[in-house]
């Protein structure tokens, strides 16, 4: 098979692959995304070896997996790789297509039970009052990274708020979680007062076209960008890293998600009611912030205690 040939019969695999995940498992685009990134890599690897997907063995995957973990991948992001792998040949054999599955003996990696990476009050608050809102990007940056923290929400949700879904009147925002499992999480007073003001102020700035006299842009989303577009994950990243490192603080947009169950927890916040706030299947998931919780108080006691 010449290489014009073999990549575009990978194509054709790959595609079908997507949208097996997109219509019959109704995956999310994220997860979906996620899913075809690992594969996709693969299918590259493969290609340099001039070798058909349907063709790889269990040595084309072995060495594949050495080469991303020599390049720095962590034990988790290379499982999560190879949990893409397996439902992509277990997608082929199910097609009916002459395959051999070469995860079919090949391990997970071991990986350590890591506890979330939390930031303390201390911490949230100088994130948030590093972010200077006296713009319209910053007044939206402001009442992003405060509704997340004070809602304890994914980054995909809340980029994914639409302007009805937040009810003033009732301090409450309806998200849509994994899943398309919607729930009601409580609004924070600080939270209310920057997504009112957000709105009030700084949305319409922003759904503005550049121009004068020029009719604002119509937009369903609740955070948008600078030309009026739905705020993308990557922007909300960069931003965020960039206010972390002004603050001195390391961690990630998802790190406020964890420090609003930690916080809660360590107030006294039942269990279950973290739970459904955080829109958590299993309660299981929810319990590693029981840990967490733990932990601060073995270092607070280590800390402050006469004898710790």
């Amino acid at each position: 098979m010449n290489p014009m040939d073999q990549a575009r019969g990978d194509l054709d695999l790959l595609e079908g692959f997507r949208d097996h995940l997109a219509v019959e498992r109704r995956l999310s685009p994220a997860t979906v995304s996620t899913y075809m990134t690992d594969v996709r890599s693969f299918a590259e690897f493969l290609q340099e070896r001039q070798k058909p997907v349907i063709a790889a063995d269990a040595k084309d995957l072995g060495d594949f997996l050495s080469s991303r973990a020599e390049a720095g991948l962590d034990p988790r992001t290379q499982a999560k790789g190879l949990s893409a792998l397996r439902a992509f040949y277990a997608f082929l054999a199910a097609e009916g297509h002459e395959v051999r599955d070469p995860t079919v003996h090949v391990e997970f990696p071991r990986m350590t039970s890591r506890l979330p990476r939390c930031f303390s009050l201390e911490e949230v608050e100088r994130l948030l009052e590093v972010i200077d809102a006296g713009s319209p990007t910053g007044m939206r940056d402001r009442a992003f990274f405060e509704l997340v923290y004070s809602c304890g929400l994914r980054v995909s949700e809340a980029t994914g708020l639409t302007a009805d879904q937040v009810h003033a009147g009732q301090s409450t925002v309806r998200v849509m979680g994994k899943g398309s499992k919607e729930r009601m999480v409580p609004l924070g007073q600080r939270a209310a007062e920057d997504m009112a003001r957000y709105a009030r102020e700084a949305r319409p700035a922003l759904l503005a076209r550049r121009g004068a006299g020029m009719p604002s842009v119509p937009s369903r989303w609740l955070f948008v960008s600078r030309r009026g577009q739905r705020l993308s994950r990557k922007t909300v990243w960069r931003n965020f890293h960039r206010y972390a490192g002004l603050a001195g603080l390391s961690g990630k947009v998802h790190t406020l998600r964890h420090s609003f169950a930690t916080h809660l927890l360590a107030g006294g916040a039942d269990l279950r009611a973290v739970q459904e706030l955080l829109g958590h299947a299993d309660i299981g998931t929810t319990q590693i912030y029981t840990h967490v919780s733990a932990e601060a108080l073995r270092k607070a006691h280590a800390t402050y205690h006469p004898r710790g």
